[in-house]
């Protein structure tokens, strides 16, 4: 059974929203959401997926550690990767982590642990090379890390060279953090210098990695490293984790001092409270602890899944809190449009950090909570990034204060919000709007749109700052003098960006109807829409019923796709699109049901020679039939190509007709 819309589209966004998330925490050095926030997410998309397999996507974030090497740096690829870890947020799971080990290992008697403090800071590894520090790399997605041997190297608790005894290739993982002590020493000089300050002790060590230029070399010497794991030329004889701690201190690394290990999964819980109750007094900022197996051969036998190993997991400390007051709250239009209410609190230490702002989400959150301007409430600091407030304390409410609502009109372009039917998001709906102008932008410009050649992120920023776009569509009427005028854009870049918007003119219905970014009109739906209609006159005088008549569409899509092209300012966008040139090829609207293949379920798996498998999937459409991703017993026909993945087994299985290529172009209409 293939899964509801409503799932498929829940994780297309939680994909989305989380690979945003990646972006700014491991690339940027600039986290939105807290921890907590990021683990709720990716908790729920790996519930999502393990219910319905078939919408894991090959690039879910599940599967993959960190993010991609940033630009600017060389990259460095490694022999074994550096995963990530689960994480446990109580007892009870870490006590399911632990049941899990024994079955796994087969063994029923208690396994031990070791234990070590979960330092904030950034994941780095280093190679030594008869020993000798040749090469220290960012974690980056876990197979490809970003080349910071320089910056490394101004540390000075790196070891240049290993003491004693190592193989000729050793790799070292740690962690690189930023003592609290230093931290503060190093905002107070920026603010005598007229600086910002650093966020947090975190951010202000990762970033301190990627300096391309200017280097800060009293913040990189700031640094400390302190090193957990050996990942290449672990010495013979080396049984446990215990012991490759020992032997990490023998060659001059620091390691935490607090490691400790434990005899059991009750040792571990004793250990990580203890932990807990001395969090404040520790030299660098920690969140958890990590509890590892310690046995090698047990950690061997385990394994790994794609992005963690099976043998260790993080079990998070609960968020500290305190308590301020809201002294106003506003809210903030993000670059999807999004309206966030933020409140602007009453500054407050909250876990070594001062913190000004809370996001409060959602108006459903605000209402739920009922937070009003003037309110003392309870801020936890989740995750040592965006506070949260937990709770009103309503006993210390004044008389007469007043439920706040979002705004009904943008605060930036004055455009009435909207609100679609269970979506908890207000929206800005209007294209045009500069506070989201540079995503649509990007957005229209992608592959799955009009696929512009030479309109990458950076251009767009010089685009919309320089003022030469100040609407989605002028950028179709830039000139090529006022592009030259651009810094650091030569005649060449010129010439190609013009040439892809030329190229770009020329697309079809379903790519323009994504390029318009309109809420929930992906390829699939846009696919639907062009079909149904032929043309966009059609689309536009469409009532919200007609449109959720369509299969594949329903009443929330519909919605979106109504309320979109009722808005004036799009409407006027949409046509002065099209007096600038973008044109596609009108065809006769086909109702669904109708065609050779009419009521036929198909699946594609494998590589096609002759056809791409959208080309296949669009005449496939275009006769009637529908294409789906997972086999079913409702399936009719499973085309199998080069290569055919699980679906070929499980058709065999179901006992679904499987054919070759030739077998579908044979079905196929001329």
């Amino acid at each position: 059974m293939s899964a509801p819309t409503a799932v498929r589209e829940r994780v297309e966004t939680l994909c989305r929203e989380i690979e945003r998330h990646n972006r700014l925490y491991h690339m940027d050095d600039s986290p939105e959401v807290s921890d907590a926030e990021y683990d709720r997410l990716f908790r729920e998309l790996q519930a999502l997926e393990e219910a319905h397999p078939a919408l894991r996507r090959p690039d879910s974030p599940t599967l993959r550690v960190g993010s991609p090497p940033a630009e600017g740096f060389a990259t460095v690829e490694r022999r074994e990767p550096m995963l990530s870890l689960d994480n446990a947020m109580n007892a009870d799971e870490g006590r399911v982590f632990d049941q899990r080990i024994r079955r796994e290992l087969g063994d029923e008697a208690a396994v031990a642990y070791v234990g070590e403090p979960k330092l904030d800071g950034a994941g780095v590894e280093l190679v030594y090379e008869d020993g000798i520090l040749s090469v220290g790399s960012t974690r980056g997605d876990g197979r490809v890390g970003e080349d910071v041997t320089a910056n490394l190297r101004r540390s000075t608790s790196i070891p240049l060279s290993l003491s004693g005894d190592a193989a000729k290739r050793v790799s070292v993982r740690g962690e690189v953090a930023l003592p609290v002590e230093r931290f503060e020493k190093l905002n107070a000089g920026r603010l005598e210098r007229e600086l910002e300050p650093f966020a947090n002790p975190r951010n202000a060590a990762a970033g301190s990695l990627r300096q391309l230029h200017d280097i800060d070399t009293e913040r990189l010497r700031a640094l400390e490293f302190r090193a957990y794991a050996i990942g290449e030329g672990v010495p013979a004889g080396t049984a446990t984790q215990a012991e490759v701690l020992e032997q990490l201190a023998a060659w001059g690394f620091r390691v935490s001092v607090d490691w400790e290990r434990c005899a059991d999964i009750e040792a571990v819980f004793a250990y990580h409270e203890r932990i807990l109750a001395g969090r404040d007094r520790q030299a660098i900022e920690i969140d958890g602890t990590v509890i590892k197996v310690d046995r090698l051969d047990q950690q061997q036998e385990l394994g790994a899944l794609s992005r963690k190993p099976r043998w260790a997991i993080a079990f998070k400390f609960p968020p500290q809190q305190e308590h301020t007051v809201v002294e106003a709250i506003f809210a903030n239009v993000g670059r999807t449009g999004a309206l966030t209410p933020v409140a602007k609190l009453r500054p407050v230490r909250v876990g070594g950090v001062t913190v000004s702002n809370a996001s409060l989400h959602n108006q459903d959150e605000i209402d739920r909570k009922d937070v009003r301007v003037g309110d003392t409430v309870v801020v936890q600091r989740a995750g040592d990034v965006i506070p949260q407030v937990v709770k009103v304390i309503k006993a210390k409410r004044k008389k007469r204060t007043r439920k706040w609502k979002l705004p009904k009109r943008c605060p930036v372009c004055s455009a009435e919000t909207v609100r679609l039917e269970d979506e908890v998001v207000t929206r800005c709906p209007n294209i045009d709007c500069p506070a989201q102008l540079k995503n649509n932008l990007c957005h229209l410009a992608s592959r799955g749109a009009l696929d512009i050649e030479g309109l990458g992120e950076k251009l767009v920023d010089q685009l919309v700052e320089t003022g030469l776009v100040k609407r989605l569509s002028d950028l179709f009427a830039v000139e090529r003098d006022a592009l030259l005028s651009l810094e650091r854009l030569g005649e060449k870049s010129a010439e190609n960006l013009l040439a892809g918007l030329g190229k770009a003119r020329q697309t079809t219905l379903a790519r323009f109807l994504i390029a318009l970014g309109i809420r929930h009109v992906g390829e699939t739906v846009a696919d639907l829409l062009a079909r149904r209609f032929g043309d966009l006159d059609p689309l536009l005088a469409a009532s919200r019923e007609e449109l959720e008549a369509i299969e594949g569409v329903g009443p929330i899509i519909a919605e979106a796709v109504a309320r979109f092209f009722a808005d004036e300012r799009n409407a006027s966008e949409v046509a002065r699109l099209q007096s600038l040139g973008l044109r596609w090829q009108k065809t006769e609207p086909r109702i669904t049901g109708k065609g050779e293949l009419a009521g036929k379920t198909f699946v594609l798996t494998g590589s096609l020679s002759a056809l791409t498998r959208a080309e296949a999937k669009r005449r496939i459409q275009a006769a009637g039939g529908k294409v789906t991703a997972t086999v079913s017993k409702k399936t009719d026909y499973v085309v199998a190509g080069d290569d055919p993945g699980s679906k070929l087994s499980k058709a065999q299985e179901l006992e679904v007709e499987v054919i070759d290529e030739a077998g579908l172009v044979a079905l196929l209409p001329d």
